[in-house]
């Protein structure tokens, strides 16, 4: 929290953040500045309330969380478990879900159940090494790509992938198909040690507010409590 006495959000660009704002809107919490279109401001305030906002790329926003830039924030799932920063997570927001998987083509099954050296390509280094050697013991060499992982196994670069899967339009498309599922994933809220130390009862009452919502599955949002115990860096599951 800074010394003015704001609380400050970091959202991720994007989907998550219109998701996000609309749920704090159904809490009271709104930020008319941020609907203002085509405004270059980079830091958006709601002074009655006493809350800034800014928004991010996904895999940043545990990183200002994690240094104090901000108190609270709002990022994935995926982005929590490759970067391991120390934050406490503490709330399943219900929405931007999907799946952690191991994708390729259908031949690539039997390498996978016979324990196989293969080699595994990845925007998630991290999470792709701690599936393969913590929960199957499979030695892997893992390739870490950027963008378009599925063509790792259409090319040959590698023999199955470990990316995020939604519809499996794409994967079906080009001849590949979910093999193993490694975890599910959604957008998480995330706060900053020190600040829910400082200001723990004003941001325990936004997490309980956003919890009362109905999430999009008509199902309570899941509070992890994470805040009752040291942080630790996030593993896959």
């Amino acid at each position: 929290m800074d010394e003015t006495g704001y609380l400050t959000f970091a959202l991720t660009k994007g989907r998550l953040a219109e998701k996000t704002l609309t749920l704090l809107e159904q809490t009271g919490i709104t930020c008319e500045e941020m609907k203002e279109k085509g405004s270059r401001k980079l830091i958006f305030v709601n002074e009655a309330l006493k809350l800034k906002f800014f928004l991010a790329k996904g895999p940043d926003v545990p990183t200002y969380v994690e240094y104090g830039a901000a108190d609270i924030g709002v990022t994935g799932k995926d982005i929590l478990l490759e970067e391991g920063r120390r934050v406490y997570e503490v709330l399943d927001l219900g929405f931007g879900r999907c799946r952690m998987c191991v994708c390729g083509k259908p031949e690539s099954r039997t390498l996978l159940e016979h324990h196989e050296r293969i080699r595994v390509a990845s925007k998630y280094p991290v999470i792709a090494r701690d599936y393969f050697y913590e929960k199957k013991h499979q030695t892997v060499d893992i390739i870490k790509l950027n963008g378009s992982v599925e063509l790792g196994p259409i090319v040959g670069l590698s023999d199955v992938i470990v990316d995020i899967v939604e519809t499996g339009g794409t994967l079906r498309e080009n001849g590949l198909e979910v093999l193993e599922e490694i975890c599910s994933l959604s957008a998480r809220m995330i706060v900053n040690p020190v600040s829910m130390q400082l200001e723990k009862e004003r941001i325990q009452k936004i997490i309980m507010e956003l919890r009362r919502q109905p999430d999009p599955g008509n199902t309570k949002r899941d509070f992890t409590g994470a805040f009752k115990k040291k942080p630790e860096p996030l593993r896959a599951v």
